[in-house]
């Protein structure tokens, strides 16, 4: 089991130790770490002298760093202390009530492109050690994805300027509530189909030692659909609660006299909100999930001796 699994097994398994190890992992100043710092960081992770007193910058800067399958270093822009920085603009733009249909579709697209690119470069790749890729069908998924994606997340706007709905409460309804569910349900299937192909080939299972005994559709199954409900609670939360509040306050006196206080409002609370939640769904499910051994492929129960096996959950 690669060391960075170790760690979220020793010390990952309850969700308040989760979320304070995602408020430093997602910290932007470790992505000016080089290569080579990142390398001596993971050995360090690693190392048994180092167990009991690790150096916590150097098991932060491993831990966000590199990929849990493949031990390789992720690129630079998907690495989770980039996803924060990167998204925030692109999620404002997303969620602003746009007045044509062209910067709604661009918007989305930059959002939803992003977010494909980050679910698939942390994705669980065990799979792929044992040659079981297809990169061809995997590049043409994630291109359907975006495209889908981008289409109906600015269909609301869509909606709007086709039927040329001019009435307030309407516009309100497709421009305030709709998205709410939509961006829950689309964030939901960006990481469904991108991480579709692990239905396929399974991931990797471990034991209670952290020896790996095989590769397990069901666990595959298990660890997307977290990660994809994870995902959704984060982007439907941050939808929500700046579109809620705006449409509750953009009626009282001071929001009438100034439309800019609505906009200033959306663009903090969409910030705040989207902030908070980011270590907030990546703490809900362990990193290192588990899986308890009958619910598993039968050819696995057997090699399970404590009850239950353990798996790369991905993020």
């Amino acid at each position: 089991m690669d060391v960075n699994l170790l760690y979220w097994k020793c010390h990952g398994q309850s969700f308040f130790s989760r979320f304070k190890i995602w408020g430093n992992l997602l910290n932007p100043s470790s992505l000016v770490t080089s290569d080579a710092e990142i390398q001596t960081a993971r050995t360090l992770l690693g190392s048994e002298e180092n167990a009991s007193k690790k150096d916590e910058h150097e098991g932060t800067i491993a831990l966000s760093s590199v990929h849990a399958d493949s031990g390789s270093v992720l690129p630079l822009f998907f690495r989770p202390p980039a996803f924060l920085p990167i998204s925030i603009p692109l999620v404002i733009g997303s969620n602003l009530p746009h007045t044509s249909v062209i910067p709604a579709v661009f918007w989305q697209f930059l959002l939803h492109s992003y977010t494909a690119g980050f679910n698939h470069t942390n994705r669980n790749s065990s799979s792929e050690k044992q040659g079981k890729a297809a990169n061809l069908n995997r590049s043409l998924l994630i291109a359907g994805t975006v495209s889908y994606a981008t289409c109906a997340g600015a269909l609301p706007q869509m909606i709007v300027n086709r039927l040329g709905l001019t009435n307030p409460g309407v516009q309100k309804f497709f421009r305030f509530f709709i998205p709410i569910p939509l961006s829950a349900a689309l964030a939901f299937l960006n990481v469904y189909t991108i991480r579709g192909e692990e239905f396929e080939t399974g991931i990797q299972v471990y034991d209670s030692d952290g020896n790996p005994i095989g590769f397990s559709k069901a666990a595959a199954k298990k660890a997307v659909i977290e990660t994809a409900w994870s995902r959704a609670a984060l982007f439907g939360t941050t939808t929500a609660v700046p579109n809620l509040l705006v449409a509750a306050l953009e009626r009282t006196r001071p929001f009438k006299k100034n439309t800019m206080l609505a906009v200033s409002l959306r663009h903090i609370s969409v910030a705040l909100v989207f902030g908070l939640m980011i270590p907030l769904s990546f703490s809900l499910f362990p990193q290192l999930g588990m899986i308890k051994t009958e619910n598993v492929e039968k050819e696995l129960q057997a090699k399970a001796v404590k009850g239950c096996l353990f798996y790369h959950r991905g993020l």
